[in-house]
């Protein structure tokens, strides 16, 4: 039996499954990952949470990156592993999609956001610092680029920041709850493109399998958890997820 086979005879016989991915599945879309060589960090700083709300020239500099889109994390389409995904939770089989990417593919592939756990944010939009309101980059962008003036809150005024978790930024509470809640619950957790070397985040694997569920890992690279998978398949994720979850 090939990786491929075990992996949807695995999703056949699961009753509750979780998806848990990183940025190997965006990859695929033409979005950077943060860390490699070539990555988002080698080429530009990243400007931690305390600098933003401390200065005024650091939060300038972080609103030119967002409207030039110089980090590439928003603008892309989703690709066959997203939309594979996405039929994985229409089918009832996935109860969650838990990702540390913050590119909107998946509500863009058609998953509901209510069933997205997004540990790292979403930089397709902003949030007030102070009151929490939404605010869309495009307002912002249009009324940046037309008084040259920071983004500030409609409401109370408060510090805009796309809604993304920075350096230096505590991780999200309710999301994490969500997603330890998930990782117990399920029966088949399934790593897709994460090398599962950010923590706590790479901890929910762990806890799934500790929890009784089966762990599968697709990743182009070996991870660190690999040794304790069930499943590890080494290729490209939207090649390996839309064979294992082909669409009708």
């Amino acid at each position: 039996m090939s990786e491929r086979q075990r992996l949807a005879e695995m999703i056949g016989e699961a009753r509750r499954v979780v998806v848990f991915t990183g940025a190997g599945i965006s990859t695929e879309s033409g979005i950077p990952d943060f860390r490699s060589p070539g990555g988002v960090w080698s080429r530009m700083s990243p400007i931690y949470f305390q600098e933003f709300v401390a200065s005024e020239e650091k939060r300038r500099e972080s609103w030119e990156r967002t409207f030039s889109r110089k980090a590439g994390w928003t603008g892309a389409s989703p690709n066959v592993g997203h939309y594979a995904v996405a039929r994985l939770v229409a089918s009832g089989k996935a109860s969650a999609v838990i990702t540390q990417n913050v590119d909107n593919l998946h509500q863009d592939s058609g998953v509901p956001a209510s069933q997205v756990i997004e540990l790292h944010g979403n930089a397709s939009y902003a949030t007030c610092l102070d009151c929490g309101l939404r605010h869309e980059l495009e307002d912002l962008k249009a009324l940046f680029e037309a008084t040259g003036d920071l983004p500030a809150c409609r409401d109370c005024g408060g510090i805009v920041k796309v809604a993304t978790i920075s350096f230096g930024q505590s991780m999200p509470t309710l999301p994490m709850l969500r997603s330890e809640a998930e990782a117990q619950a399920c029966d088949l957790f399934i790593v897709l493109g994460s090398s599962l070397v950010v923590y706590p985040a790479a901890g929910f694997p762990a806890l799934a399998q500790r929890s009784g569920a089966r762990l599968a890992i697709v990743n182009r690279e070996p991870t660190d958890q690999d040794v304790l998978a069930d499943l590890v398949v080494h290729d490209e994720i939207g090649a390996v997820m839309s064979s294992v979850v082909p669409a009708d």
